[in-house]
């Protein structure tokens, strides 16, 4: 008798649970809109621009030298929309932002500071549609890849050879691998990949740029 009973609430869990599941599932296909705020790396920046590696300390102080100092590099913020279009292919568009900053100092040969700039900096300024493939789904993870093309604005204090301080080039981000931990209509997300952003390949912004982005959204 009692195992006839453990039986059945067995066969009743599991069809609650079942059917949990499926009403999880459904609900998440029925939310096709998703907004997402999330934060990169600048790894490609820190190695690119950072602080001299050896300043003159042993010359004649009437000898000055001009090095850029205090590096700052302000992560890559940004703000995606995507809409479900199937189960598989979602499409949307993303801005995204990052910012270097520097000092520009001059020291004598003794490694005195004599004057210090006012900050410099420069900016990245993108702008995509994208594009995603969703490979894996469950009511609390998903696993997927996309890629987005655009255009990449950028800005700051520093000047190029015609005197101009904003230029634009072209854009991409890919996302090799994503994945999200779902929670009803909330959930948050680690993307692995990479924005490159150039004019030509004389004058480039970034490259392997945001290799690891943290995410958080919601869907309705």
């Amino acid at each position: 008798m009692n195992t006839k009973r453990i039986f059945y609430t067995l066969i009743l869990l599991f069809g609650l649970s079942t059917s949990m599941f499926a009403e999880t599932e459904w609900d998440y296909f029925q939310r096709r809109n998703e907004i997402r705020i999330g934060w990169g790396d600048q790894i490609f920046e820190s190695l690119m621009w950072h602080n001299p590696t050896s300043i003159a300390t042993t010359l004649p102080s009437s000898m000055e030298f001009t090095y850029k100092e205090n590096y700052s590099h302000n992560q890559h913020l940004w703000l995606e929309y995507q809409w479900r279009f199937n189960e598989v292919v979602s499409f949307g568009a993303m801005m995204d932002m990052s910012e270097v900053g520097w000092n520009v100092v001059k020291r004598n040969g003794t490694g005195k500071e004599l004057e210090r700039s006012d900050r410099k900096y420069f900016y990245n300024l993108a702008f995509m549609p994208t594009v995603r493939f969703t490979y894996f789904h469950h009511p609390y993870v998903n696993i997927y890849s996309g890629l987005g093309l655009g255009l990449d604005i950028n800005g700051g204090t520093e000047t190029n050879a015609k005197g101009k301080t904003t230029e634009v080039g072209a854009a991409v981000y890919i996302t090799a691998v994503g994945i999200s931990a779902n929670y009803e209509r909330w959930f948050m997300a680690l993307d692995l990949g990479g924005m490159t952003a150039l004019q030509n390949k004389n004058t480039i912004y970034m490259v392997a740029s945001r290799m690891i982005s943290f995410s958080i959204g919601a869907r309705f």
